[in-house]
């Protein structure tokens, strides 16, 4: 990056007057539950049913462990360097290199774009699944659904154009209507099993589909179940805007993990119950229209399976476009900083939005629908997703790192910091690097996302500092 640490540190007291503080623990904690939740949950449970059957519930479990014992890691630097950053400032200030400050960075905005992508292709599916489900029009052929997500991409850039005033009253709104989705899920499981229509002794079978072996199918499993329990780590940027976040962050972003993996594991349950063992072989093939299949099934005497499928896709057009906003704001600032061709920093004069990131985000994400779309035989949401998961445990690992090196930086440290227990950060970055390794089963294609989205940021990167240094602007990029 190209301000030096203590220019990070105090960007936001030197350009201006602080944050408004307006979130307390209710509204903080509904904040993080409706960022866990959204496409995740549709986008991975087909494939993790696909590939460890009845036992769905338990890669839930396991990612639930990883990414508290990160969230951990993340409380301790928030609490200690309480600015909405993130991540690329915890490298900046464990590092100080500003490469490795700039990959971070752009990890997190390609994450972003992965994320929205999925989210586009699981709306798309979700939405014809509602029209099918209520007759008024056939299924259609992957192009058509193709052509919707690509569509979307574009609405969501139409509308991120004109500037979306985020608030904290319609993000409760949000959230409520993610929770009823996955509500109806949990309540038509357990509906079926009330009437011993069910399978719920599924649930502690574990069925070898792919000839993985429990420990390496699990573990894939776990892998990508981690895309939905991402989300949490958004958090930290509304640190600025918490009151008394030393007092009420940590027990606040735990809760809302706690909350977001009961519902989960519910949901894996009702899953299990519902579908049949050969069914949930199939479901893979569902991709982000798994949850669907289950209401459909467990509910056929009522029209709840009419309903669903409109707020999978209201909660997921939600997931998609909070992801869009972030990287687009991302790409801007480090245009800003000089990081990224200052082209890419151009705000439109009325609207006063980024519309160069915006473009440019945009760009990539319908490339990489295509891209993702052109292979027939490929599971679409599953890559799309696997890439997110692995750009995001990439993340993680450095900050779970940076967390341990910090440490023995003591400034900033205030009364109520947090300290993630002894050796815990060093446990959770083996564990979020062992997930994404090449081990756990990950679709090639998956690496070749993501080392494509990275090897264009370096690119420019350097084309940027090239012209840096041409202009005299050289000092700016100086680690």
């Amino acid at each position: 990056m190209s301000a030096t640490s203590e220019e990070v540190s105090h960007a936001t007291r030197d350009s201006g007057p602080e944050l408004k503080r307006v979130l307390g623990p209710k509204l903080l904690l509904l904040f993080i539950v409706g960022d866990i939740l959204g496409a995740g949950v549709y986008a991975v449970t087909g494939t993790m049913a696909g590939t460890v059957g009845g036992m769905v519930w338990l890669p839930f479990l396991l990612a639930f462990v990883v990414a508290t014992l990160t969230a951990f890691s993340y409380l301790e630097l928030v609490t200690k360097y309480p600015q909405a950053a993130g991540a690329a400032l915890y490298a900046h200030k464990a590092f100080g290199i500003h490469f490795v400050t700039f990959l971070v960075a752009f990890a997190v905005v390609c994450s972003g774009i992965t994320s929205a992508a999925t989210s586009a292709n699981v709306l798309a599916q979700n939405f014809f699944g509602g029209l099918e489900v209520n007759g008024w029009l056939a299924k259609p052929g992957q192009g058509v659904v193709t052509v919707v997500a690509l569509v979307f991409m574009l609405v969501l850039a139409a509308i991120n154009l004109r500037g979306v005033g985020e608030s904290v009253k319609f993000n409760v709104v949000l959230t409520l209507v993610e929770m009823l989705a996955l509500c109806i899920v949990i309540g038509v499981g357990f509906y079926v099993m009330a009437h011993g229509t069910g399978n719920p002794e599924q649930v502690f079978v574990f069925t070898d589909y792919q000839d993985k072996g429990l420990f390496l199918a699990v573990t894939a499993a776990t892998s990508i179940a981690f895309f939905a329990m991402v989300g949490f780590e958004d958090s930290v940027n509304m640190v600025e805007e918490t009151k008394d976040p030393e007092k009420i962050f940590s027990r606040t972003m735990l809760t809302g993990l706690g909350i977001a993996v009961i519902l989960y594991m519910l949901v894996a349950i009702s899953v299990v119950s519902v579908l049949s063992p050969t069914e949930l072989e199939g479901i893979r093939e569902a991709e982000g229209a798994a949850l669907l299949e289950v209401v459909h099934k467990g509910s056929p005497d009522f029209p709840i399976d009419r309903i669903f499928p409109f707020l999978a896709v209201f909660a997921v057009a939600n997931t998609a476009l909070i992801n869009m906003l972030m990287a687009s704001r991302l790409i801007y600032g480090m245009a800003r900083q000089r990081v990224l061709p200052r082209q890419l920093g151009k705000v439109l004069l009325v609207r006063r939005t980024p519309w160069a990131g915006i473009a440019f985000s945009t760009a990539l994400a319908l490339g990489l629908i295509i891209y993702v779309t052109s292979d027939p035989k490929s599971n679409i949401v599953a890559n799309l997703s696997g890439t997110t998961a692995f750009l995001l445990l990439c993340v993680f690992t450095v900050v779970n790192v940076a967390c341990l090196i910090l440490r023995r930086k003591p400034e900033a440290a205030g009364a109520h910091t947090f300290r993630s227990p002894g050796l815990l950060p060093l446990v959770a970055a083996l564990l979020c690097g062992f997930l994404a390794g090449p081990w756990v089963g990950r679709n090639p294609i998956q690496y070749q996302i993501a080392g494509g989205l990275m090897a264009i940021g370096v690119v420019l990167w350097l084309i940027t500092w090239l012209i840096n240094r041409r202009s005299n602007g050289g000092d700016k990029l100086k680690a």
